[in-house]
């Protein structure tokens, strides 16, 4: 019984599980742009162990001084009772190329799973060494190098800023790109675009997850460069049109030497701290020329290049019944200012307003797709009519002329119904609430559920009438009392402040002497600074924001505080700022930076009276 119920077991897991054999394929990768003289990864990958006969393209442009070399793994992950179990060979070649230039490496072959497969060329771009390659590698990937000076030069970070266009048409689309260039580890970079007059804007959206970084030769030196943001813009009016130029605020993780032995040890003597770096674009410049006299009636705003067609839902029906008549519009421009043509329907026709369906996305050209547009229309005579053709007119920016288009016109056919006179509404149209009931235009009065008031009972002159005005007026005053009392001691807050400057630096600074006591180094000189700082603006009466050095030195000598206590809290500043942003650098010990910075407070305390 025990070995019925074993088999029983292993043949349900057999049946509910599997093996699952993926498609096989045959990819190849190597970067996009590598340096003279270095050296570079080629692989080539096929999802299987059963491949054989592994062959190398002509390699001409460079020199193979490794491989192939070949190396196997396998996975296998199990869901739902499913698994999947995936095999994979890779074959590695090292190259250097020969020269520089743009060279294409041919594709490889392989047969796998019995089938003859072959890999995709690749195109590589051999770049010049960088000009200052003794300083800096520009072959590391992101954020090629650091600075070893400590600063942050202009050369070193950059964003250009580029458009694709710079003489253009009203409406004609513009792409603008900012492109980042480092040399440095650079870790984030944050900016706003700003509000750009005479332009309608739209951002382009960039693709999701972790973007690689791109080497490219800048002005004789090997960059790592990504595009950080792209807009589509279209110019609303003509002239001198001003891209302003934007500031963006880079975090680059700049190495500095540690005395620290663990950093020695783990880290080779070296540790990071985040440095910022403002980065400034140039403005640019947009000459927008007005679009050419002699527009069309029949145009409706459209600039780029487009198309129409048209369809009819049914050329035989009968009177009262709806019928849908679609414009498309497709093409590539400012799609969405596109206004809605006018067709002409018959006289006895009911219109209603057309359904608008906009299906397109936004490309370097502009906005690409297409606009549905239904008109519904219900005849309310039966006959013989004709919905003239459409003519939908745009400038073209490429040949600089107006151009116009037209759809075939339809000829209907309506027979009389049995009921003429009794009109009958299309199901599921939303654009109007109903439809125009003919022949029941008059309405009698209801008078059954009517309900009336006595003569004489009205609500004015009452006593919830005159309460009705009493009340607001007493919650009027209160508040108004109320309001007063804050305004006085909001006016009264500064001076305040400045008074409980001290008591309120004494819990910052508990707070500090907290995280000494827990060896928390980094949150301890936060805490440090934070207490000078906020100190200083209390009993300065300034914001933080706008503390500085000069500011404070300046602020102290109205006070009269004595030059060499002026000097003494700069110099405490400094230090502080230093061991919060190197604080394996300070030689000075925990609690005696604290004592300098607890004794400063108090002979500032004891010297500002205010």
């Amino acid at each position: 019984m025990k070995q019925k119920l074993i088999i029983t077991i292993t043949l349900l897991i057999a049946a509910f599980t599997y093996v699952k054999a993926d498609e096989v394929t045959f990819t190849a990768d190597a970067p996009n742009a590598v340096v003279m003289g270095e050296t570079f990864r080629l692989s080539y990958t096929v999802n299987t162990h059963n491949a054989m006969n592994f062959r190398v393209g002509n390699i001409t442009d460079f020199d193979i001084l490794s491989g192939p070399n070949r190396s196997s793994s396998m996975s296998s992950t199990s869901v739902n009772g499913v698994r999947t179990t995936s095999h994979t060979l890779t074959f590695t070649c090292i190259l250097r190329p020969k020269k520089e230039g743009t060279f294409t490496i041919p594709s490889a072959t392989i047969t796998a799973e019995g089938k003859q497969l072959t890999s995709k060329e690749l195109t590589v771009k051999v770049l010049p060494p960088d000009q200052q390659s003794s300083q800096q590698s520009a072959s590391q990937g992101r954020g090629a190098a650091t600075s070893q000076s400590g600063k942050i030069s202009d050369d070193d970070l950059f964003i250009v800023a580029t458009v694709n266009k710079k003489k253009v048409y009203e409406q004609e689309a513009i792409l603008l790109t900012y492109k980042i260039y480092t040399t440095v580890n650079l870790t984030n970079v944050s900016g706003k675009m700003p509000d750009l007059k005479g332009f309608h804007s739209q951002e382009v959206e960039m693709p999701k997850g972790n973007r690689e970084f791109q080497l490219e030769h800048y002005n004789g030196r090997n960059y790592s460069t990504i595009v950080w943001s792209q807009y589509v813009l279209f110019p609303q009016q003509s002239g001198q049109l001003e891209i302003p130029s934007i500031t963006f605020e880079g975090t680059v993780a700049q190495r500095v030497q540690s005395y620290d032995p663990f950093e020695a040890f783990f880290n080779g003597g070296n540790s990071f701290v985040n440095v910022q770096k403002p980065i400034r674009t140039p403005k640019l410049t947009i000459d927008v020329s007005p679009l050419p006299s002699g527009r069309p009636a029949s145009y409706y705003g459209g600039v780029g290049d487009f198309s129409i067609s048209s369809s009819i839902s049914a050329t035989e029906l009968q009177e009262n019944e709806a019928v849908t008549l679609k414009l498309i519009i497709s093409g590539t421009g400012n799609m969405k200012l596109i206004k809605t043509p006018e067709v002409k329907f018959p006289a006895d026709f009911e219109i209603y307003d057309p359904k608008i369906d906009n299906k397109f996305s936004l490309k370097a050209g502009g906005l690409s797709g297409n606009k549905v547009i239904e008109y519904l229309a219900i005849p309310r005579h039966g006959g013989t009519y004709t919905i003239p053709s459409v003519e939908f007119s745009y400038f073209d920016v490429k040949s600089g002329s107006y151009k116009t288009l037209s759809t075939p016109e339809y000829t209907l056919n309506v027979a009389k119904g049995s009921n003429s006179t009794s009109g009958s509404a299309p199901v599921g149209y939303v654009s109007k609430e109903e439809l125009r009931l003919l022949g029941q235009d008059i309405r009698y009065i209801n008078l059954k559920d009517a309900h009336y008031r006595p003569r004489g009972q009205f609500f004015f002159g009452t006593f919830g009438y005159w309460l009705w005005y009493i009340v607001p007026l007493l919650a009027f005053a209160v508040l108004l009392v109320i309001y007063r009392k804050q305004a006085v001691a909001n006016a009264n807050m500064a001076k305040t402040r400045t008074k409980k400057a001290g008591k309120v630096a004494t819990r910052r600074l508990k707070m500090a002497k907290k995280k000494m006591v827990e060896k928390d180094k980094a949150g301890y000189y936060d805490e440090l600074l934070k207490a000078l700082w906020g100190y200083l603006s209390d009993k300065l009466s300034m914001p933080v924001s706008e503390l500085s050095k000069d500011n404070i030195a300046a602020k102290l000598a109205e006070c009269q505080v004595p030059a060499d206590l002026i000097e003494e809290c700069a110099s405490m500043i400094g230090e502080c700022e230093f061991v919060r942003y190197a604080p394996s650098l300070s030689r000075t010990a925990d609690d005696k930076i604290y004592d300098k910075v607890a004794t400063l407070m108090n002979k500032l305390e004891n010297t500002i009276k205010r």
